[in-house]
């Protein structure tokens, strides 16, 4: 193997040599759908980190996002990095004392904010930090005034351009937990951690992720790391395919059904809906056989694993926390488990299963 160090951009280079066209679809507010390849993000990306470092992003300094789940998040997950920077997601579901406490505890200097969550900003933006906003447009709203536009951050770019020097162990992203006593815990992801992690949940018996596959991330890309989704579909060049504020359980089977969806990712609240619409409407949303559920946040009920075999989707349940990037477990059937009894395999497949490479329990 080629001696460098695991940082992101070789990720996304690859990425973009041999799946350029591979789609990155992302669903608006009104529904519309935008489509890129990995040669598109590449360029966005790169474009991105330039335009931040010409806006004086200087090494480890975090650029927060306030986002929903598309293809600028995406890029912000490369860009920010590839510019020495560190990304951090805000959960949009906390409450604005929470977002202004851990933007100041992060001392994020920037934010990428969509302009349909102006108003969530509007709301802590006098506790927070940020010497600059820049808006994501994915409406015709006019730009509120003190902002930015996104697209005027992403800076023209060849193949020639190379950002800072970067190094494995560098800060990448960051997520706050809120699962927790007290103040929420910041926790940041080094460069070499995300692409283990890549690596890990992409294997067969863990995730299952390869290049013939189409991701639905309905997991908000501000929950952990979107569970390392992007950056697992990223290396194996799968399709991914973003819902953004459309998750409820309708829309998303509109989605799964209208982009052929193979996999998606989620908690067993949304997994629960989906199982109900599909049992009252049989033959309505035309899914692809064997699709696959990566269930997660709380555990998945035996009986919603037996349902949805009975509905031809197929169940991978596993368990992880913010601070293990955060694919800890995964309960796939061992070999061993062919001649075990139905209820004894199911019972495995509820349990939180085994650990994954690179993670001792």
């Amino acid at each position: 193997m080629m001696d460098f160090p695991l940082t992101l951009d070789h990720l996304l280079d690859r990425a973009a040599r041999i799946f350029p066209r591979v789609e990155l679809v992302s669903q608006l507010p009104d529904k519309s759908k935008r489509r890129h390849g990995y040669a598109d993000l590449r360029r966005r990306a790169r474009g991105l980190a330039k335009g931040l470092l010409d806006a004086g992003l200087q090494p480890g300094q975090r650029v927060a996002t306030l986002m929903w789940n598309h293809h600028a998040h995406l890029e912000s997950y490369f860009g920010v990095p590839i510019a020495g920077g560190v990304y951090h997601t805000l959960n949009l579901r906390l409450s604005p004392t929470d977002l202004g406490w851990i933007t100041r505890h992060a001392e994020d200097r920037f934010v990428i904010v969509d302009d349909v969550l102006l108003g969530l900003l509007a709301t802590f933006r006098d506790q927070a930090p940020f010497e600059r906003v820049f808006v994501v447009r994915l409406t015709d709203a006019p730009l509120p005034e003190g902002t930015s536009d996104y697209e005027s951050l992403i800076a023209e770019v060849d193949d020639d351009w190379r950002g800072p020097v970067l190094g494995e162990n560098d800060g990448a992203g960051m997520c706050y937990t809120s699962g927790t006593t007290g103040r929420p815990k910041g926790v940041i992801y080094s460069h070499r951690a995300l692409i283990l992690h890549s690596f890990a949940s992409a294997m067969t018996d863990s995730l299952e992720l390869s290049q013939r596959d189409t991701l639905v991330p309905m997991v908000p890309m501000f929950h952990a790391n979107c569970w390392g989704l992007p950056f697992t579909a990223t290396l194996v060049g799968a399709k991914q395919v973003f819902p953004g504020p459309h998750l409820d359980p309708t829309s998303l089977l509109d989605l799964y059904a209208s982009e052929r969806a193979t996999v998606s990712a989620g908690v067993p609240t949304v997994w629960l809906g989906i199982q109900a619409l599909l049992e009252q409407n049989p033959g309505r949303w035309p899914l692809e056989p064997g699709m696959r559920m990566i269930v997660g946040g709380s555990a998945a009920p035996e009986s919603m694993i037996r349902a949805m075999d009975q509905l031809g989707l197929r169940v991978i349940h596993a368990w992880g926390m913010t601070e293990t990037s955060p694919l800890g477990t995964v309960a796939q059937l061992k070999a061993t488990m062919r001649d075990a009894s139905e209820d004894e395999q199911y019972r495995v497949r509820a349990s939180q299963g085994v650990p994954v490479p690179f993670v001792d329990i």
